[in-house]
């Protein structure tokens, strides 16, 4: 089995792209790539993102035909995607950090900065909280609820179907902190930062 995380130039993903190593073993071939075929040929693709919305969509669209060979793996193939960070929210439609940027549109609604309460919280939300799962999904399998994971964002998806969301944490309001919509996951939170429960989040998916 193939799984391809997407390098596009969107930061420092080594830490992703260790923890996966690790959690594969010599089990699953794991490929760090922007090549389409391997994209298109693999079985499961992880889209990380560091840095502002902004930036990733046009880390993005950079790379000629990135875009559609993602929509075509994740949409038309149904394959399986995890978006991880910034990888999640740009599933969204748009965006608000920075300029207002159009996402990749896979998950109908918006992602915006995280209300802060008039200082009340610090932005960005950086370090362990806990998880609040609210309904099945199969990249929590054995993950105990409540369970901590690490965060480091400013910004929120905010989607308009509630049913996609599969865990939310409590900061400041109830921010979405994993999705799941058919084949496609994503987490707010960093599972390859988190310990022992993000590496089982990670297990997880590459055994879908």
């Amino acid at each position: 089995m193939n799984v391809t995380i997407v390098d596009y130039n969107s930061g420092n993903i080594s830490s992703v792209i260790n923890s996966f190593k690790e959690v594969a073993k010599d089990k699953v071939n794991i490929e760090v790539t922007s090549d389409l075929n391997k994209i298109k040929s693999s079985d499961k693709v992880v889209l990380p993102g560091q840095g502002s919305f902004k930036s990733c969509v046009d880390a993005l669209n950079n790379i000629s035909g990135l875009v559609d060979t993602l929509n075509e793996f994740a949409i038309d193939n149904k394959k399986p995607l995890l978006g991880i960070c910034v990888g999640l929210q740009m599933f969204a439609d748009v965006g608000y950090e920075e300029i207002e940027t159009k996402g990749l549109g896979w998950i109908s609604g918006k992602v915006s900065k995280i209300d802060n309460q008039n200082g009340k919280y610090k932005l960005p939300h950086i370090g362990w909280n806990e998880l609040n799962i609210v309904k099945d999904s199969k990249i929590f399998k054995g993950i105990e609820n409540n369970s901590h994971m690490y965060f480091v964002h400013s910004y929120e998806l905010i989607p308009n179907d509630k049913n996609v969301v599969s865990a939310i944490t409590d900061y400041s309001s109830n921010i979405v902190c994993s999705i799941e919509k058919e084949n496609i996951f994503g987490t707010q939170f960093h599972p390859e930062k988190s310990d022992k429960a993000g590496l089982k989040i990670i297990d997880n998916f590459i055994n879908l």
